[in-house]
């Protein structure tokens, strides 16, 4: 790194192409050349030996916001997510999330999950393209529309990708059915004779859609059974809270409930045998299923009856995601990211 001459104590400038150029006697088309990884054919071994001693030596990094505007483009794949929601999508988004930004880093990307709170898609769309991302996978947040798309084709993002069940015009579609989750559940208690079914929607901010997507579901798979009712509960991810409805539930007389997911289960669960009810399947018990199949829910007794997603595995998806930038002019399309099914244990 360079010297400050504003003195001690203040933030050192960065060395430069041009210092390590210098420094090894090259040019600075060169340095771009060994240090972005396109000198085979164009610089010798000793030439491109001495740039990288040059750069070590010098504490130099490429600029990446530099490199992305001069090719319109960066490498970074942006995943969109607000924050405050992701530690409530549950160890299924991390362990996903992990695994694509794996994939994506050994094809020479870096993915970013971007959680930045924005009021309308246009705004969301101006915060992605100010990173001059090469895809943009709009996991979660205010859905994209036409002119938030346009804006980040005009800024140089190669691919948008938005969830289903239908992106916008000149996006992408990723599907992963919320819908199906329910209809799994309900279809499984219905075919138990339950008839009064609650269905947990989480309290927490931001996970509205999905909840509402699985309730929907439960309500499909209710309509060919005139006898059933389904009743909507909204629960706090908080013991108060699961205490809170378990005293409420004499008054609501249902027999089965569907959790958004394990951990809101396993919540109620518990509560519901602090207050002296009886969870499992047959008659006077209530039935509880959850969703994601967490290995927790597997050592609860009684063992909770899951949805389980099935998931694509995240290096195809990565694999998507680069072939959709390498042809940025694919017609957009729907990319099916996985399905659900039932796996019935003791709880219901």
């Amino acid at each position: 790194m360079t010297d400050d001459p504003t003195g001690p104590g203040s933030t050192p400038t960065p060395a430069t192409s041009a210092a390590v150029a210098r420094r090894a006697g090259v040019s600075r088309a060169t340095v771009s050349y060994v240090l972005n990884g396109q000198a085979a054919g164009r610089v010798g071994a000793r030439a491109q030996a001495r740039v990288r001693a040059a750069a070590e030596e010098l504490g130099y990094v490429p600029h990446a916001a530099a490199r992305s505007l001069r090719a319109g483009r960066g490498r970074i794949v942006l995943l969109a997510a607000p924050a405050d929601c992701a530690p409530v999508f549950g160890p299924l988004f991390t362990g996903f999330l992990a695994g694509f930004q794996t994939a994506l880093h050994r094809l020479g990307y870096t993915g970013v999950l971007h959680g930045a709170p924005a009021g309308s898609p246009l705004a969301a769309a101006r915060a992605w393209a100010e990173l001059r991302p090469a895809a943009v996978l709009a996991l979660h947040g205010p859905p994209l529309d036409a002119p938030a798309v346009a804006l980040l084709r005009r800024s140089g993002t190669a691919v948008v990708l938005a969830p289903g069940p239908q992106a916008p015009p000149g996006a992408h579609t990723l599907l992963l059915d919320q819908s199906e989750a329910g209809r799994r559940a309900g279809a499984h208690l219905l075919a138990a004779g339950r008839r009064r079914i609650g269905v947990v929607r989480p309290a927490e901010e931001g996970l509205a859609a999905f909840a509402e997507s699985r309730l929907a579901g439960v309500r499909d798979a209710a309509a060919a059974h005139p006898d059933a009712a389904v009743h909507p509960l909204d629960l706090a991810l908080t013991e108060e809270s699961a205490a809170q409805l378990v005293a409420r539930w004499p008054a609501l007389g249902l027999d089965a409930v569907f959790a958004y997911n394990d951990e809101y289960a396993m919540l109620l669960m518990r509560a519901l045998q602090e207050a002296g009810h009886t969870v499992g399947a047959g008659p006077g018990r209530i039935a509880v299923v959850g969703a994601d199949d967490l290995l927790l829910a597997r050592l609860l007794r009684p063992r909770l009856t899951s949805v389980r997603t099935e998931v694509i595995a995240p290096d195809r998806i990565a694999h998507l995601v680069d072939a959709l930038i390498r042809d940025p002019s694919a017609a957009p399309t729907t990319h099916r990211l996985g399905t659900f099914h039932i796996v019935a244990r003791d709880s219901g």
